[in-house]
């Protein structure tokens, strides 16, 4: 595909299953913070992500979050609960956090997947990266 598509399109990111993932042989999740995995006014892990985290470390598949925000404490405090990496101020698009983590974590960009809600960030830094993209719906409110 192009810089212009995602590789695959997810609804919400519980939808990426250890049997997905099994399938797709991917290692490596780098997965966006804000309005992908939770909510920007979420200041701990909800317990359905916490559930997912456990379920795809189990599996096998390493989860880093690669983020925009700025906040080192805040990102640290949040990834914590969750016991895995966070990588703050990745200034996504530009890709080189994403390629680090990769050579840093010994994982192939052929067995890494980006997960992101926003084309301009996210999906854009997973080509530069040469790794798949994948695009979930932006993370809302359940009313």
């Amino acid at each position: 595909m192009t810089v212009f598509h995602a590789d695959k399109k997810i609804e919400r990111f519980e939808d990426v299953t250890p049997e997905l993932l099994t399938k797709e042989n991917v290692k490596l999740l780098l997965c966006d913070l804000d309005n992908t995995l939770r909510l920007h006014s979420e200041k701990e892990p909800a317990d359905e992500l916490a559930d997912w985290v456990s379920d795809l470390k189990d599996a096998g598949v390493k989860i880093v979050i690669i983020s925009n925000n700025g906040r080192k404490k805040m990102m640290q405090k949040f990834c914590e609960p969750l016991g895995i990496d966070c990588v703050w101020w990745a200034k996504k698009p530009v890709s080189t956090k994403l390629t680090a983590k990769m050579e840093e974590l010994n994982i192939k960009p052929e067995e890494t997947v980006m997960l992101g809600d926003k084309w301009s960030t996210d999906i854009l830094a997973a080509k530069f990266a040469k790794v798949r993209a994948w695009k979930v719906e932006h993370r809302r409110d359940i009313v």
